[in-house]
């Protein structure tokens, strides 16, 4: 195919068209009307040869030729604003753009609140967007230009990723309030670790990330054993289960203040150390010199902070 004879901005409204998974919502973005995108797209169908995405109840989805267009399309719009951005000052206050950060389900719950605050105050008329861990790795976000940022374990390298260490977090072990063989304030001790049922949590594609292969040697080192009884994909689904059930939920200690606070749930002392982890922003190396991506990674790192941390920063100012 000779590009020289395609509208590239038909891809743009490919672009938007897959992100939505509708015309209408896709007009809107882009500021048409939803027949100039159903136009576009007749006519980017007739240059590749593709239906490129299909009508399913009431949205679309794309066929295997636009899944397969879908990261390099958008890698090529990241790259092109990314040069645009350049050749001007950010203004955070009057920016319109769209900033994305994937987020494990805990950390959705325990600092989304804290980063959502954050970003109304410095950034009014922008928009935030939060991925789940499963869509970065699913997409390969970062590389693909489609996730501006995440927070991984700090030990997770990748080429082409840069990280910088927002916080360390903590396992903790919580069960319901009134459990009968945890009442008040008894600790767990290694023996009635291995005899409770514990509920195992796979965070990304029903897999056991670096947080949990972690844990589980560092279980091992304390000669330690789980009864695993139960395998969720979500933090709070097994906080959920462990406020109806007598299982153990272990949990990062940020996402257990909260849920205990709204859950009959309560940490339990430990007799036994458990393991800790140091988490990490991590962005790509295509976006490192954006000065709008530059500017959302810091108000991201301010906003998790630890209290002492945020307090020294706002002193030496």
């Amino acid at each position: 195919m000779n590009l020289s004879g395609l509208d590239l901005n038909l891809f743009l409204v490919l672009h938007v068209v897959l992100r939505e998974r509708s015309a209408t919502r896709a007009a809107e973005k882009l500021h048409v009307t939803q027949s100039a995108v159903s136009n576009a797209i007749a006519r980017l169908r007739a240059a590749l040869g593709d239906p490129l995405v299909v009508r399913r109840g009431r949205g679309l989805v794309p066929t295997p030729r636009a899944e397969e267009l879908a990261p390099f399309v958008a890698q090529a719009i990241a790259q092109l604003e990314g040069a645009v951005d350049r050749g001007q000052a950010f203004a955070p206050e009057g920016s319109e753009r769209t900033f994305t950060i994937a987020l494990a389900d805990n950390h959705q719950t325990s600092e989304g609140p804290r980063i959502a605050a954050a970003f109304a105050r410095r950034l009014p008329r922008a928009a935030l967007r939060i991925v789940s861990a499963d869509y970065l790795a699913a997409t390969d976000g970062l590389a693909s230009g489609t996730v501006d940022a995440a927070f991984a374990p700090a030990a997770m390298t990748a080429p082409g990723l840069r990280a910088r260490h927002v916080f360390d977090e903590r396992a903790t072990l919580v069960v319901r309030r009134d459990h009968p063989r945890l009442p008040g304030k008894a600790k767990m001790t290694p023996r009635l670790f291995g005899e409770l049922l514990h509920i195992d949590v796979e965070v990304v594609l029903g897999k056991t990330g670096i947080g949990g292969r972690g844990a589980e040697q560092h279980w091992k080192q304390m000669g330690l054993e789980r009864r695993v009884a139960m395998t969720v994909p979500y933090f709070s689904t097994a906080a959920m289960i462990a406020a109806t059930t007598d299982f153990v939920a272990g949990l990062p200690n940020r996402l257990s203040e909260v849920l205990c606070a709204h859950l009959p749930l309560k940490v339990v002392p430990t007799a036994f150390a458990l393991p800790a982890m140091g988490m990490a922003l991590v962005w790509h190396d295509r976006t490192d010199a954006d000065e709008g991506g530059r500017f959302f990674r810091e108000l991201v790192a301010g906003a998790v902070a630890e209290p002492s941390r945020r307090r020294a920063r706002a002193g030496s100012r």
